[in-house]
Protein backbone atom coordinates (compact mmCIF):
# COMPACT_ATOMS: atom_id res chain seq x y z
CA UNK A 1 0.00 0.00 0.00
CA UNK A 2 2.02 3.37 -1.56
CA UNK A 3 -0.56 5.64 0.52
CA UNK A 4 -3.08 6.19 3.84
CA UNK A 5 -5.42 9.03 3.43
CA UNK A 6 -5.54 9.96 7.56
CA UNK A 7 -9.32 12.29 7.76
CA UNK A 8 -10.60 13.47 10.94
CA UNK A 9 -14.28 14.22 10.58
CA UNK A 10 -16.91 15.69 13.03
CA UNK A 11 -20.38 16.40 12.31
CA UNK A 12 -19.60 16.89 8.61
CA UNK A 13 -21.19 13.58 6.73
CA UNK A 14 -22.11 16.02 3.46
CA UNK A 15 -18.80 16.34 3.29
CA UNK A 16 -17.45 13.48 3.74
CA UNK A 17 -19.38 12.08 1.03
CA UNK A 18 -18.52 14.77 -1.39
CA UNK A 19 -14.75 13.84 -0.72
CA UNK A 20 -14.98 10.17 -0.35
CA UNK A 21 -17.13 10.21 -4.16
CA UNK A 22 -13.84 12.97 -5.72
CA UNK A 23 -11.53 9.71 -4.83
CA UNK A 24 -13.73 7.03 -6.88
CA UNK A 25 -12.60 9.62 -9.89
CA UNK A 26 -8.90 8.93 -9.41
CA UNK A 27 -6.74 7.15 -11.87
CA UNK A 28 -3.88 6.29 -9.10
CA UNK A 29 -5.65 3.48 -6.86
CA UNK A 30 -3.02 2.36 -5.14
CA UNK A 31 -4.50 4.06 -1.36
CA UNK A 32 -6.30 3.43 1.49
CA UNK A 33 -8.75 6.12 3.39
CA UNK A 34 -9.14 6.33 7.17
CA UNK A 35 -11.71 7.74 8.44
CA UNK A 36 -12.05 8.55 12.11
CA UNK A 37 -15.00 10.25 13.97
CA UNK A 38 -13.99 12.64 16.62
CA UNK A 39 -16.53 11.80 19.24
CA UNK A 40 -19.42 13.49 16.21
CA UNK A 41 -22.85 13.48 17.30
CA UNK A 42 -23.55 13.47 13.52
CA UNK A 43 -21.58 10.03 12.82
CA UNK A 44 -21.02 9.71 9.12
CA UNK A 45 -20.90 5.77 9.64
CA UNK A 46 -23.31 5.05 7.24
CA UNK A 47 -22.01 7.88 4.59
CA UNK A 48 -18.39 5.67 4.48
CA UNK A 49 -19.72 2.16 4.56
CA UNK A 50 -21.61 3.42 0.89
CA UNK A 51 -18.26 3.49 -0.40
CA UNK A 52 -16.92 0.20 0.91
CA UNK A 53 -17.25 -1.57 -2.81
CA UNK A 54 -15.64 1.25 -4.46
CA UNK A 55 -12.60 2.63 -2.27
CA UNK A 56 -10.35 0.79 0.19
CA UNK A 57 -11.89 2.31 3.12
CA UNK A 58 -12.16 2.07 7.35
CA UNK A 59 -13.93 3.85 9.47
CA UNK A 60 -13.55 4.51 13.41
CA UNK A 61 -15.34 6.03 16.32
CA UNK A 62 -13.34 7.65 19.13
CA UNK A 63 -13.81 10.52 22.01
CA UNK A 64 -13.69 14.20 21.10
CA UNK A 65 -10.38 14.68 21.52
CA UNK A 66 -9.13 17.71 18.72
CA UNK A 67 -7.50 16.88 15.16
CA UNK A 68 -4.15 16.26 16.10
CA UNK A 69 -4.53 13.31 18.36
CA UNK A 70 -7.35 11.98 16.11
CA UNK A 71 -5.03 11.90 12.92
CA UNK A 72 -2.30 10.20 15.62
CA UNK A 73 -5.48 7.51 16.46
CA UNK A 74 -5.54 7.03 12.33
CA UNK A 75 -2.36 6.93 11.92
CA UNK A 76 -1.46 4.13 14.34
CA UNK A 77 -3.60 2.17 12.26
CA UNK A 78 -2.89 2.93 8.64
CA UNK A 79 -1.10 0.22 6.12
CA UNK A 80 0.65 2.89 3.51
CA UNK A 81 4.21 3.59 3.11
CA UNK A 82 2.97 7.32 3.08
CA UNK A 83 0.52 9.22 5.41
CA UNK A 84 -1.40 12.14 3.58
CA UNK A 85 -2.94 14.22 6.21
CA UNK A 86 -5.94 15.81 4.76
CA UNK A 87 -9.16 17.63 6.36
CA UNK A 88 -12.90 16.61 5.71
CA UNK A 89 -13.87 19.56 3.96
CA UNK A 90 -11.70 19.05 0.77
CA UNK A 91 -11.95 17.84 -2.66
CA UNK A 92 -9.39 15.86 -4.51
CA UNK A 93 -8.95 16.49 -7.63
CA UNK A 94 -7.90 14.25 -10.57
CA UNK A 95 -4.30 14.01 -11.15
CA UNK A 96 -3.20 14.89 -7.35
CA UNK A 97 -1.96 11.48 -6.44
CA UNK A 98 -0.01 11.77 -9.92
CA UNK A 99 1.21 15.23 -8.59
CA UNK A 100 2.45 13.70 -5.25
CA UNK A 101 4.20 10.81 -7.37
CA UNK A 102 6.46 12.96 -9.48
CA UNK A 103 7.29 15.40 -6.48
CA UNK A 104 8.70 12.36 -4.20
CA UNK A 105 10.37 11.01 -7.95
CA UNK A 106 11.74 14.26 -8.39
CA UNK A 107 12.72 15.37 -4.90
CA UNK A 108 13.07 12.42 -2.45
CA UNK A 109 11.03 14.32 -0.15
CA UNK A 110 10.08 12.21 2.93
CA UNK A 111 7.55 15.22 3.99
CA UNK A 112 5.97 17.58 1.85
CA UNK A 113 2.78 19.84 1.72
CA UNK A 114 0.35 21.24 -1.23
CA UNK A 115 -1.21 24.44 -1.63
CA UNK A 116 -5.79 24.71 -1.99
CA UNK A 117 -7.62 27.04 -4.55
CA UNK A 118 -11.45 27.36 -4.59
CA UNK A 119 -13.80 24.84 -6.02
CA UNK A 120 -16.07 26.44 -8.90
CA UNK A 121 -19.13 25.25 -6.92
CA UNK A 122 -18.09 26.74 -4.02
CA UNK A 123 -20.48 29.98 -2.59
CA UNK A 124 -19.44 33.32 -2.73
CA UNK A 125 -18.42 33.66 0.68
CA UNK A 126 -16.25 30.39 0.41
CA UNK A 127 -14.18 31.95 -2.27
CA UNK A 128 -13.79 35.05 -1.05
CA UNK A 129 -12.21 33.92 2.43
CA UNK A 130 -10.35 31.36 0.25
CA UNK A 131 -9.10 35.01 -1.54
CA UNK A 132 -8.23 35.49 1.91
CA UNK A 133 -6.78 33.38 3.20
CA UNK A 134 -3.75 32.88 0.02
CA UNK A 135 -3.60 36.50 -1.76
CA UNK A 136 -0.42 38.14 -1.56
CA UNK A 137 -2.55 41.03 -0.09
CA UNK A 138 -3.41 39.14 3.05
CA UNK A 139 -1.14 36.59 4.37
CA UNK A 140 2.16 37.96 1.78
CA UNK A 141 1.78 34.48 -0.11
CA UNK A 142 3.70 32.42 2.60
CA UNK A 143 0.36 29.66 2.66
CA UNK A 144 1.84 27.47 -0.60
CA UNK A 145 1.63 30.10 -3.51
CA UNK A 146 5.46 30.26 -4.33
CA UNK A 147 6.22 28.05 -6.80
CA UNK A 148 9.94 27.29 -5.20
CA UNK A 149 10.14 27.18 -1.30
CA UNK A 150 13.34 25.39 0.29
CA UNK A 151 11.29 25.78 4.15
CA UNK A 152 7.77 24.95 3.69
CA UNK A 153 5.95 24.25 6.67
CA UNK A 154 2.58 22.22 5.58
CA UNK A 155 -0.97 22.73 6.65
CA UNK A 156 -2.65 19.88 7.67
CA UNK A 157 -5.86 20.48 5.31
CA UNK A 158 -2.58 18.92 2.30
CA UNK A 159 0.37 17.27 4.40
CA UNK A 160 1.91 14.36 3.66
CA UNK A 161 5.09 12.29 5.12
CA UNK A 162 6.79 9.23 5.04
CA UNK A 163 4.91 6.69 8.02
CA UNK A 164 8.31 5.93 9.50
CA UNK A 165 8.91 9.98 9.94
CA UNK A 166 5.45 10.47 11.64
CA UNK A 167 5.93 7.62 14.02
CA UNK A 168 9.69 8.22 15.03
CA UNK A 169 8.38 11.94 15.90
CA UNK A 170 5.12 11.04 17.79
CA UNK A 171 3.05 12.30 15.40
CA UNK A 172 0.92 15.73 16.15
CA UNK A 173 1.48 17.29 19.33
CA UNK A 174 -1.03 17.81 22.02
CA UNK A 175 -1.73 21.30 21.18
CA UNK A 176 -5.22 21.71 19.06
CA UNK A 177 -4.30 24.79 17.61
CA UNK A 178 -1.06 25.27 15.21
CA UNK A 179 -0.04 21.57 16.00
CA UNK A 180 0.56 21.15 11.82
CA UNK A 181 3.29 23.86 12.29
CA UNK A 182 4.38 22.67 15.31
CA UNK A 183 4.95 19.25 13.47
CA UNK A 184 6.48 20.83 10.75
CA UNK A 185 8.99 22.41 13.16
CA UNK A 186 10.17 19.29 14.72
CA UNK A 187 10.73 17.63 10.97
CA UNK A 188 13.25 20.31 10.27
CA UNK A 189 15.00 20.21 14.34
CA UNK A 190 14.89 16.36 13.12
CA UNK A 191 17.00 16.82 10.33
CA UNK A 192 14.42 16.29 7.31
CA UNK A 193 13.33 18.25 4.46
CA UNK A 194 9.51 18.78 3.88
CA UNK A 195 8.96 19.92 0.53
CA UNK A 196 5.95 22.38 -1.31
CA UNK A 197 4.60 20.48 -4.06
CA UNK A 198 2.77 23.18 -5.73
CA UNK A 199 1.01 21.25 -8.40
CA UNK A 200 -0.44 18.67 -5.76
CA UNK A 201 -3.56 21.12 -4.86
CA UNK A 202 -6.93 20.20 -3.28
CA UNK A 203 -10.25 22.29 -3.58
CA UNK A 204 -10.55 23.55 0.21
CA UNK A 205 -14.01 25.05 1.05
CA UNK A 206 -12.76 26.30 4.71
CA UNK A 207 -15.51 27.67 6.44
CA UNK A 208 -19.11 28.99 5.86
CA UNK A 209 -19.51 32.06 7.15
CA UNK A 210 -17.78 34.85 8.44
CA UNK A 211 -18.25 34.06 11.93
CA UNK A 212 -16.77 30.77 12.40
CA UNK A 213 -14.36 32.24 9.85
CA UNK A 214 -12.92 35.04 12.76
CA UNK A 215 -12.93 31.95 15.17
CA UNK A 216 -10.53 30.11 12.86
CA UNK A 217 -7.90 33.01 12.75
CA UNK A 218 -8.16 34.11 15.99
CA UNK A 219 -7.56 31.14 17.17
CA UNK A 220 -4.44 30.50 14.70
CA UNK A 221 -2.72 33.69 16.38
CA UNK A 222 -2.89 33.13 19.86
CA UNK A 223 -1.45 29.86 18.19
CA UNK A 224 1.43 31.72 16.44
CA UNK A 225 2.31 32.65 20.41
CA UNK A 226 2.22 29.67 22.10
CA UNK A 227 4.57 28.02 18.92
CA UNK A 228 7.15 31.48 19.84
CA UNK A 229 6.94 30.36 23.46
CA UNK A 230 8.02 26.47 22.28
CA UNK A 231 10.55 27.79 19.62
CA UNK A 232 11.49 31.51 19.48
CA UNK A 233 12.97 31.15 16.55
CA UNK A 234 9.84 30.17 14.47
CA UNK A 235 8.61 33.48 14.70
CA UNK A 236 9.42 35.58 11.40
CA UNK A 237 8.47 39.06 10.51
CA UNK A 238 5.40 38.24 8.36
CA UNK A 239 3.68 36.70 11.48
CA UNK A 240 3.89 40.09 12.78
CA UNK A 241 2.38 42.18 10.31
CA UNK A 242 -1.71 41.15 11.00
CA UNK A 243 -1.05 42.92 14.81
CA UNK A 244 0.50 45.55 13.03
CA UNK A 245 -2.57 46.04 10.75
CA UNK A 246 -4.52 45.70 13.72
CA UNK A 247 -3.05 48.50 15.56
CA UNK A 248 -3.07 50.72 12.22
CA UNK A 249 -6.97 49.75 12.08
CA UNK A 250 -7.74 50.90 15.42
CA UNK A 251 -5.46 54.52 15.02
CA UNK A 252 -7.57 54.81 11.61
CA UNK A 253 -10.79 54.51 13.65
CA UNK A 254 -9.95 56.66 16.59
CA UNK A 255 -8.85 59.50 13.78
CA UNK A 256 -12.37 58.83 12.98
CA UNK A 257 -13.99 59.00 15.94
CA UNK A 258 -11.90 62.18 17.31
CA UNK A 259 -12.50 64.12 14.10
CA UNK A 260 -16.15 63.46 14.41
CA UNK A 261 -16.25 64.71 17.89
CA UNK A 262 -14.75 67.44 17.00
CA UNK A 263 -16.52 68.74 14.02
CA UNK A 264 -19.56 68.18 16.02
CA UNK A 265 -17.99 70.45 19.16
CA UNK A 266 -17.11 73.21 16.71
CA UNK A 267 -20.03 72.78 15.07
CA UNK A 268 -22.14 73.54 18.73
CA UNK A 269 -19.72 76.11 19.40
CA UNK A 270 -18.65 74.75 22.31
CA UNK A 271 -14.93 75.08 20.99
CA UNK A 272 -14.45 78.24 18.04
CA UNK A 273 -11.26 77.04 16.57
CA UNK A 274 -10.78 78.40 12.48
CA UNK A 275 -9.04 75.23 11.14
CA UNK A 276 -10.16 72.11 10.17
CA UNK A 277 -9.19 69.43 11.81
CA UNK A 278 -11.85 67.31 12.20
CA UNK A 279 -11.78 66.80 8.36
CA UNK A 280 -8.62 66.32 8.16
CA UNK A 281 -8.43 63.55 10.46
CA UNK A 282 -11.63 61.92 9.42
CA UNK A 283 -10.36 62.05 6.27
CA UNK A 284 -6.93 60.42 7.63
CA UNK A 285 -8.54 57.71 9.22
CA UNK A 286 -10.65 56.46 6.22
CA UNK A 287 -8.38 56.89 3.14
CA UNK A 288 -5.70 54.02 4.08
CA UNK A 289 -9.07 51.87 4.79
CA UNK A 290 -11.03 52.78 1.59
CA UNK A 291 -7.14 52.47 -0.58
CA UNK A 292 -6.88 48.63 0.81
CA UNK A 293 -10.43 47.85 0.24
CA UNK A 294 -10.41 49.24 -3.00
CA UNK A 295 -6.96 47.10 -3.66
CA UNK A 296 -8.57 43.84 -2.14
CA UNK A 297 -12.05 44.58 -4.27
CA UNK A 298 -10.44 45.15 -7.42
CA UNK A 299 -7.58 41.83 -7.19
CA UNK A 300 -9.84 39.50 -6.08
CA UNK A 301 -12.79 40.46 -8.83
CA UNK A 302 -10.52 40.40 -11.22
CA UNK A 303 -8.79 36.59 -9.95
CA UNK A 304 -11.97 35.21 -9.20
CA UNK A 305 -14.04 36.99 -12.17
CA UNK A 306 -16.49 38.06 -10.18
CA UNK A 307 -17.37 41.75 -8.46
CA UNK A 308 -20.05 40.25 -5.82
CA UNK A 309 -16.56 37.59 -4.69
CA UNK A 310 -14.59 41.01 -4.72
CA UNK A 311 -16.70 42.90 -2.56
CA UNK A 312 -16.90 39.70 -0.21
CA UNK A 313 -13.39 39.72 -0.05
CA UNK A 314 -13.16 42.96 1.42
CA UNK A 315 -15.17 41.87 4.81
CA UNK A 316 -12.88 38.42 4.56
CA UNK A 317 -9.40 40.35 4.23
CA UNK A 318 -10.36 42.02 7.11
CA UNK A 319 -11.23 39.32 9.23
CA UNK A 320 -8.83 37.28 8.02
CA UNK A 321 -6.18 40.04 9.73
CA UNK A 322 -7.53 41.30 12.04
CA UNK A 323 -8.69 38.42 14.04
CA UNK A 324 -5.59 36.51 13.27
CA UNK A 325 -3.79 39.91 14.74
CA UNK A 326 -6.01 40.59 17.79
CA UNK A 327 -5.66 36.78 18.49
CA UNK A 328 -1.70 37.08 18.32
CA UNK A 329 -2.02 40.40 20.40
CA UNK A 330 -4.34 38.94 23.24
CA UNK A 331 -1.85 35.94 23.28
CA UNK A 332 1.33 38.28 23.24
CA UNK A 333 -0.24 40.39 26.09
CA UNK A 334 -1.63 36.91 28.11
CA UNK A 335 2.17 34.59 27.70
CA UNK A 336 4.83 37.45 26.76
CA UNK A 337 3.59 40.48 29.74
CA UNK A 338 1.46 38.34 32.18
CA UNK A 339 3.11 35.17 32.07
CA UNK A 340 0.58 33.29 31.37
CA UNK A 341 0.35 29.51 30.30
CA UNK A 342 -0.55 27.81 27.03
CA UNK A 343 -3.66 30.08 25.62
CA UNK A 344 -6.66 28.87 23.51
CA UNK A 345 -10.13 30.68 22.97
CA UNK A 346 -13.49 28.82 21.09
CA UNK A 347 -12.07 25.39 22.67
CA UNK A 348 -15.12 24.08 22.15
CA UNK A 349 -16.09 24.95 19.01
CA UNK A 350 -13.15 24.10 16.88
CA UNK A 351 -14.72 22.35 14.07
CA UNK A 352 -17.78 24.88 14.18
Amino acid sequence: MKYSLIIPVYNRPDEVNELLESLTKQKFTDFEVVIVDDGSTLSCREVVQAYEGKLDVRYYFKPNSGPGQTRNYGAERAKGDYLLILDSDILIPEGYFEAVEHGIEETGALAFGGPDRAHPSFSPIQKAINYSMTSFFTTGGIRGGKKKMDKFYPRSFNMGVKREVYLALGGFSKMRFGEDIDFSIRLFKAGYQCKLFSEAWVFHKRRTDFRKFFKQVHNSGIARINLYKKYPESLKLVHLLPAVFTVGTGLCLLSILFGVIYGILNLSGIINIDFPAGPILVVLGLLPLLVYAALIFIHSSIKNRSLKVGWLSIPAAFIQLLGYGTGFLRAWWGRCIKGKGEMEAFKKNFYN
